[in-house]
């Protein structure tokens, strides 16, 4: 599928992952719409890269009814989509077993409520809308990249949270792909490695140093450009379908 007068939504578009693949999208010739809850840093992007090209939807996306409103307004403004990004996600660092306590039960299902359910959530009311376009010159409907993460193959101390929704993510690739091919819709996982995003930039030397000495060519952090221009390839490789690609130059995460 060519990106050009196409129309995508990003999850967290507002920064990071996101952002880079927003801003790549509209590159391509794209208009973009940002389903996050900042909406400072989302009326930056729209500064940036005008209201013509960019708009945004304050989304919670674990709930159903914002998500509901956001592709009304998503179909209403530009009559159709064709292309879905979950970026939105987070993590909480804890043992199952901690010194005080075992791990925040809340915590848990906040993380796989927002990093594996809001997924779901965002692609299948997505896939609704691209269902009802009209198939292009090459039989497709649209598109659906989800972002999971090495950690969901290799968690490591304290990731259980993440790890399990990360690895939600990448178990639901195929059968999503399955399910929606009748539809004429992909779906594709990104599972990134260590990416110099703002969360990365805030952690402690102890925290990001180990994981530096885990790549391997090339030996740093990855850029979110280069997560947007995977992003944009499954867009336009039209053969690429149920699967989950690792973004993470060889890297195998130790277990801390």
């Amino acid at each position: 599928m060519e990106l050009k007068n196409k129309v995508a939504l990003v999850t967290g578009g507002a920064s990071g992952l996101g952002q880079a693949t927003v801003e790549t999208f509209v590159e391509k010739g794209a208009k973009v719409v940002i389903l996050d809850i900042n909406k400072d840093n989302a009326n930056k992007i729209i500064e940036e890269l005008g209201d013509d090209n960019v708009m945004f939807v304050s989304t919670n996306i674990m709930e159903e009814p914002p998500v509901i409103n956001a592709i009304n307004e998503i179909k209403d403004k530009f009559g159709s989509l064709h292309i879905a990004v979950n970026c939105a996600g987070t993590g909480y660092p804890g043992r199952i077993l901690g010194k005080e306590a075992p791990h925040p039960l809340d915590a848990f299902q906040f993380i796989i409520n927002l990093n594996l359910v809001g997924t779901f959530n965002v692609m299948r009311l997505s896939a609704e809308l691209m269902d009802k376009n009209e198939p292009d010159n090459k039989g497709e409907k649209g598109v659906i990249i989800n972002t999971a993460s090495v950690a969901g193959y290799e968690g490591q101390i304290g990731q259980s949270a993440y790890s399990a929704s990360k690895a939600g993510v990448i178990g639901l690739t195929l059968t999503a792909a399955r399910d929606l091919a009748r539809h004429a819709v992909r779906v594709c996982t990104i599972a990134p490695g260590i990416f110099d995003t703002p969360l990365m930039q805030l952690a402690p030397d102890k925290v990001r140093d180990p994981l530096l000495e885990s790549t391997q060519f090339p030996h740093r952090f990855g850029q979110p450009k280069e997560f947007a221009e995977l992003a944009v390839h499954i867009v336009e490789n039209t053969y690429l379908n149920g699967e989950t690609i690792r973004l993470d130059s060889g890297m195998r995460m130790k277990p801390r």
